[in-house]
């Protein structure tokens, strides 16, 4: 099954490392297409832009603006050329410069969504994260409206293909496992460790099969879900459904600790890890004085490609 990833760019040196992990996960897999998008503000408009279509709206622009198309449109036949000299095929590629009349974040947010892609791709810049949350960048504003299409983020460099799978027993992890099974079925390079944290802080799972239902189905779920080690067992059984080969699957429990996301992180820093996959619940839920783990470890995390789902 083919799967399709929009890739954010703008020609910087975030965007850069971005495609270097794209490239560096996906070598070899003919399935695995990417979409490159760039956006530049479209500025002040002239009465009635907002109706004109954007042949008609070039013709309006101010130079600067111009230069700036010009500038992205390179960028992204380089992210082009990119892909194309590790081996990947043009038919693997498509590319798009155009202006963003409503924001950039919600114009990326859009075509995530109405591409209907299986993930986007965005590079995180290296300002300090709590400077980043509070100033609303790019990747702060996606991050908090972007539940319906998982969000990866990457942060640095990062060459590693081992990914760590915090594991709460939720409804939001398992659909994490689900993502990531779905895009690594055929992945020959990676490797995937299932954890668990029983830190003081960290959320005591009693895992229900009902409430899995209407997503892997009842026989599934009670099959699956209520086993004595169904913390693992499960999210390992959809793994492996999917293809991915049982001998790269490990996972660990973490006894010590007060933080589970420090625990995360930790283990992701010992262990070289590239990727922590992560879900999360709703926006709309209260997650209290501490937030959420997914959260701490956001504005924590350091050199690694973080994957959000839900």
């Amino acid at each position: 099954m083919e799967r399709s990833i929009l890739v954010a760019i703008d020609g910087s040196l975030y965007s850069k490392h971005a495609l270097h992990y794209l490239a560096t996960l996906f070598a070899g897999q003919p399935e695995v297409h990417f979409h490159l998008l760039s956006l530049v503000p479209a500025g002040s408009q002239p009465p009635g832009g907002e109706w004109m279509d954007q042949e008609e709206l070039l013709n309006t622009l101010q130079p600067a603006i111009r230069r700036q198309l010009a500038s992205q449109q390179h960028c992204v036949a380089n992210g082009t050329e990119f892909f194309l000299r590790h081996g990947f095929t043009a038919e693997q590629l498509t590319e798009r410069v155009r202006l963003a009349r409503d924001g950039i974040a919600q114009e990326i947010l859009h075509e995530a969504r109405h591409g209907r892609h299986d993930a986007l791709v965005i590079g995180r810049r290296g300002i300090g994260k709590l400077e980043e949350m509070i100033l609303g960048s790019v990747s702060a504003t996606l991050l908090e409206k972007c539940h319906d299409v998982p969000l990866w983020i990457i942060d640095g460099e990062v060459d590693s293909r081992k990914f760590l799978v915090p594991l709460d027993g939720t409804f939001h992890s398992l659909m994490a496992v689900d993502h990531l099974a779905f895009v690594l079925k055929d992945n020959p390079l990676a490797e995937i460790t299932l954890f668990h944290s029983a830190a003081m802080l960290a959320n005591r799972p009693a895992i229900r099969p009902e409430n899995f239902y209407d997503q892997w189905g009842k026989e599934w779920c009670d099959t699956h879900l209520t086993q004595p080690d169904s913390l693992f067992h499960a999210p390992r059984q959809l793994l492996i459904e999917a293809g991915f080969p049982a001998e790269r699957i490990f996972w660990h429990q973490a006894t010590k600790g007060i933080d589970p996301s420090r625990q995360i992180l930790r283990r992701a820093l010992m262990d070289d890890f590239g990727t922590i996959v992560m879900g999360r619940r709703g926006g709309e839920v209260n997650k209290g004085l501490f937030r959420g783990v997914s959260d701490r470890v956001l504005l924590m995390a350091e050199k690694v490609a973080l994957w959000i789902v839900g």
